[in-house]
């Protein structure tokens, strides 16, 4: 099995590589009188630009030249000119490992340097666990740990030592959060947890599965179905104030891997993890659930008027051979009262002759109809379709609760009137109900 890994190749040469731009080369690598003295001591050329190497190493990034490691040309030559000195001298420095090792020992008094001891692979460790219960991310732990050695003056271990300590210090985090995660649950709690997991014959699939599968499309049944799973998670009684007693971070993390986790690999967690995992899942689908329902509830009752303004459209293009007859037969009536003006006849006997007494009679009963139906309310249109409404509305009621910022707002009692007249199976409104909320036109709708 292949080793967990901290780093990507990027992450270790950002951290520790060599830098070979022009402004970090002169920032890190520009040796001081001090040290060209200290370099002046060694008698070899070779050994001289190895020392210098070896020094500029050691200060940043903080480690020594590995075994046979050359450095990269650019630091080579920046070096090198500094001390009159051919690049190509320091292959010579390369093979010979005593040398190498002296340097080291001598540098590290210099610099007052030390290699890393228990007391500070100890501070490192705990370094990087307080990184590592914010972030996962393997690069901030590891510039965690290198900040502590370098705040130590301590040499920096080898890329893989950082690496273990960090792997080591995220999985302690891991494990803390999910132990803060769950602390206090009772074993029936843990259990209901586990049994999530488990199949359930009446839904032919785990309860984890389904909670997380709920419909998305605006629709009466799917909002049925995501309130469903909202009781449920409900009715498994885990407080969303857990989320509290991790870093955000950690929680952004915990979230990030239960998405994109089955429930069979679930599953196979370990009993912290897997019960962790579940309960930063069902806090996340408790509010997401609740607030994909309300949304899908605005959408539905949008598109209930939606609807009811293209039926009041079509009404009107439907009724528009009507509406132009109606429309010709009072142009007739107003040019024949105009006629019996100019002429000084008799206004009745007029209509009567140029239009017919009996065509406006006929005309009546279908004229008042349309100018009672001519622009109904939208609302009235839409109370049609109240029917789908009711699929859903008593269930939405009922698991939502709903609260203001006005004191005594009449728009709570009015929600508490509906709840009670869905839960007695009642479709008549009590002699008062409360209309302060309601607009002029709403509350003359109500009263009609």
């Amino acid at each position: 099995m292949a080793r967990r890994k901290l780093l990507k190749i990027q992450d270790r040469q950002e951290l520790f590589g060599v830098p070979i731009d022009e402004d970090s080369l002169i920032r890190h690598y520009t040796l001081s009188p001090a040290d060209r003295l200290e370099i002046a001591v060694r008698r070899r050329k070779h050994n001289q630009l190895g020392f210098a190497a070896q020094l500029c190493m050691m200060r940043y990034p903080g480690r020594t030249l590995m075994a046979n490691e050359i450095p990269p040309r650019g630091m080579l030559n920046y070096i090198a000119e500094q001390l009159d000195a051919d690049p190509e001298n320091f292959s010579s420095y390369a093979r010979r490992e005593p040398t190498r090792l002296e340097h080291v020992s001598h540098l590290l008094a210099y610099l007052g340097m030390r290699t890393a001891a228990a007391p500070d692979r100890r501070a490192a460790l705990m370094s990087a666990i307080e990184t590592a219960a914010t972030t996962d991310k393997g690069s901030s732990i590891a510039k965690a740990i290198i900040t502590t050695m370098r705040d130590r003056n301590v040499v920096l271990p080898a890329p893989d030592t950082v690496e273990r300590i960090g792997l080591a210090a995220r999985a302690i985090a891991r494990r803390r959060a999910e132990t803060a995660l769950i602390s206090g649950f009772s074993p029936e709690q843990l259990q209901s947890l586990d049994d999530l997991l488990k199949v359930d014959p009446a839904i032919a699939q785990t309860r984890f599965h389904w909670l997380r599968s709920a419909p998305d499309a605006p629709g009466a049944s799917n909002l049925v179905a995501m309130m469903e799973r909202l009781s449920f998670i409900r009715a498994i009684d885990i407080d969303p104030r857990l989320q509290g007693r991790i870093h955000s971070g950690r929680w952004d993390q915990m979230i990030r891997e239960g998405d994109v986790t089955p429930a069979w690999l679930t599953a196979d967690f370990n009993a912290s993890r897997r019960r962790a995992t579940i309960v930063a899942q069902v806090i996340k689908l408790g509010q997401k659930l609740t607030d994909d329902a309300v949304t899908m509830f605005i959408k539905l009752i949008g598109r209930l008027f939606s609807r009811a303004n293209n039926r009041k459209k079509q009404r009107h293009a439907e009724t528009r051979k009507e509406t132009a007859k109606a429309l010709r037969l009072f142009l007739d009536t107003i040019s024949a009262l105009q006629a019996a003006n100019d002429n000084d006849e008799d206004a009745i006997e007029t209509i009567n002759r140029h239009v017919g007494w009996h065509r406006l009679l006929q005309a009546k009963p279908a004229l008042e109809a349309m100018v009672e139906n001519g622009d109904p309310d939208p609302l009235l249109v839409a109370v049609e379709q109240y029917a789908s409404v009711r699929k859903y509305a008593a269930l939405f009621l009922r698991t939502f609760a709903f609260r203001s910022a006005r004191r005594n707002d009449p728009l709570l009692a009015a929600i508490e009137i509906l709840k009670s007249l869905y839960e007695d199976g009642r479709r008549s409104l009590p002699d008062r109900v409360p209309v302060a909320h309601l607009g002029v036109t709403a509350r003359k709708l109500g009263s009609e």
